[in-house]
């Protein structure tokens, strides 16, 4: 996912509140597999649950 800030280069900081903020730093978004990870939690315990309550 792209990140896109409002205010691109500091020379368009011409509101003195975000002069008064230290510059923005780009951060790098690692790439996890937190979707994947909850995905096949919940389809677990959707099947402990279901299973359950057949038995």
């Amino acid at each position: 996912m792209k990140r896109r800030y409002l205010v691109l280069t500091d020379e368009a900081r011409r509101h003195p509140f975000r002069q008064s903020l230290p510059p923005q730093r780009v951060v790098a978004v690692k790439s996890d597999d937190n979707d994947l990870k909850l995905f096949a939690l919940s389809f677990t315990a959707f099947f402990v649950c279901f299973y359950t309550f057949l038995a």
